[in-house]
């Protein structure tokens, strides 16, 4: 059914004031799940950062690539190892990693937002020094999967100060060379407290955070940083949502003002996460 004129105008006129407070203001958007895969999804979200970024917003987005990663992989002949969560790297599934993320994921994206009529800049941590890393855990034999030491936010916040969206894989590296895989989660989360930013948007395959992991309408739309430990600790945060909450925790520490988990599987829930009075995820602030 078409939207009516009058519909439209309630829309727009409720929207203002979000609009305004997120004027000028840096928003992250760490982008993965099933809106990088389904078309539908993705031009959503890509219609989304062009408007957000018409309306005033300052975006970059980060993102991950696992399953076109192990997809590359596959037909390669590697075989995709996991432990704990994390894809074990060697030094030549780390140059696969580098030349699908950095290359062709992040060029995909950038294409697509410049479609939608925004401007778009791709970087990884490679790009001006961004990001450097060291081996994660040693103990776990994960080889080139890094965890960041030092984040240089200057080539972003170039790119924003021009008017462009920048789009950022996580790729990073250390003082003798050697390339490092790095959680999109991470390098999102760690690159918004960098850049001060507003607010941090991870959007999953999740509604958010759970009271009852098999009940989606137990919602719980607002946490703070010690009710987010207490349910880490309680179990009802679990599984992959337990690292996704942990980096929440650590870019409000960071600085960040406010930090969503939002399910991307719903068409624009990014813009009715920002610019409308419901929201459809859950909310972590510092206090």
């Amino acid at each position: 059914m078409e939207m009516s004129n009058a519909l439209r105008a309630s829309v727009l006129v409720h929207a203002l004031p979000y609009i305004q407070k997120y004027n000028h203001k840096t928003v992250v958007i760490k982008y993965g799940g099933s809106a990088m895969i389904h078309e539908e999804l993705k031009d959503a979200v890509m219609e989304d950062i062009c408007l957000l970024r018409q309306v005033g917003l300052n975006v970059v987005l980060v993102h991950g690539g696992g399953p076109e990663i192990s997809e590359t992989l596959k037909r390669m002949g590697k075989e995709s190892v996991f432990k704990n969560g994390l894809r074990v790297t060697d030094a030549e599934t780390a140059q696969i990693v580098q030349m699908v993320l950095a290359g062709k994921i992040n060029k995909d994206l950038v294409k697509l937002i410049n479609n939608k009529g925004g401007s778009a800049i791709g970087l990884c941590g490679l790009d001006g020094g961004m990001m450097e890393a060291r081996p994660k855990d040693p103990s776990l034999e994960l080889g080139y999967v890094g965890e960041l030491t030092a984040i240089r936010p200057r080539p972003v916040s170039a790119l924003l100060e021009q008017g462009y969206i920048p789009v950022v894989a996580g790729i990073a590296y250390d003082d003798e060379g050697n390339v490092y895989n790095i959680n999109a989660d991470t390098a999102a989360a760690e690159l918004a407290g960098k850049l001060g930013a507003e607010c941090l948007i991870s959007v999953t395959d999740e509604s958010g955070i759970l009271a009852d992991k098999n009940d989606p309408a137990s919602l719980i739309s607002r946490v703070n940083i010690r009710t987010a430990k207490r349910l880490m600790e309680e179990g009802v945060i679990g599984g992959g949502m337990i690292p996704k909450t942990q980096c929440c925790i650590e870019a409000l520490k960071a600085g960040v003002k406010k930090v969503f988990i939002i399910d991307g599987r719903v068409p624009h829930s990014i813009l009715m996460e920002l610019l409308t009075d419901e929201g459809l995820g859950t909310m972590f602030t510092k206090n």
